[in-house]
């Protein structure tokens, strides 16, 4: 019913990496997620997930990764690239069709600068190639939101910034729920990956990403900031950038046809 999804794990040197696969299609699709990843990782999620992106379960053996498990200080978005590569490589994937939303962008531009022979067609989502004020003032709100043990405004927070007032009026009823359910045991996972995000920069190296590229944001991003989407498209020669007007960060799962969008530029 839910496409064959199972979770799993995959050893990644001294440490595992969860994973959750489901579909039937034979080429591989990876999916690498966003920040949420530092507080709580893919496990437990294989119908929710196979559900969101079941568009691709008929063409793809669809992956969503998450990051290895007991990360160290220091660990940067190219670091996580790395291990991906790794984890690719030990499930026997070659090569893949990849996207990356938000964080997941990051690294996935790294996946594909690094190891271009693993990336068939990248996807970057919602996502940022270098540092501005908006990034470095929100990011940094959340880590001393987590460093504070302030899961409560660090979900609104997080929800406020990523949806539209539409999208919000639905949610903020469920605030209260939300602030209490899936808190991590401490947050030094979180804090890790919010640091990557606040130290990534591969906007000079973007020229080295060789695959058919898409690049789709909103032009109203307030976690990444506007123009993040259009400065990467510009820096990737084989590229299409598509901007969803009014939409922000959570446009990967506002926007009606974002799947749809994904998936005819993969195929074609």
């Amino acid at each position: 019913m839910f496409y064959e999804a199972k979770e799993e794990k995959i050893k990644i040197g001294g440490a595992d990496m969860d994973y959750v696969t489901f579909g039937r299609g034979q080429k591989s699709f990876i999916i690498i997620p966003g920040l949420g990843d530092g507080l709580k990782t893919v496990k437990g999620t294989k119908i929710l997930l196979a559900r969101m992106y079941r568009l691709f379960a008929k063409e793809y053996k669809v992956y969503v990764f998450s990051r290895k498990n007991n990360i160290e200080e220091g660990y940067s978005t190219r670091d996580m690239a790395e291990d991906q590569k790794i984890a690719m490589e030990n499930l026997g994937i070659k090569n893949a069709h990849v996207m990356g939303v938000s964080q997941g962008g990051m690294v996935s531009q790294y996946l594909a600068i690094d190891y271009p022979e693993m990336v068939d067609k990248l996807v970057i989502g919602v996502s940022v190639s270098k540092q501005n004020g908006t990034i470095q003032k929100v990011i940094k709100n959340w880590i001393n939101l987590a460093e504070s043990n302030d899961y409560r405004n660090l979900i609104i927070d997080t929800m406020e910034k990523t949806f539209t007032e539409d999208k919000l009026k639905k949610y903020r009823i469920f605030y209260p729920i939300m602030a209490r359910v899936g808190k991590p045991k401490d947050f030094k996972r979180f804090i890790v990956q919010a640091n990557a995000c606040l130290n990534h920069n591969a906007y000079n190296e973007l020229d080295k990403i060789q695959c058919a590229t898409l690049v789709i944001g909103g032009d109203s991003d307030k976690v990444v900031g506007k123009n993040a989407s259009k400065e990467m498209a510009e820096r990737i020669d084989n590229s299409k950038l598509i901007l969803y007007r009014g939409f922000g960060h959570g446009a990967y799962e506002e926007a009606k046809d974002f799947n749809q969008q994904v998936l005819k530029f993969l195929i074609s």
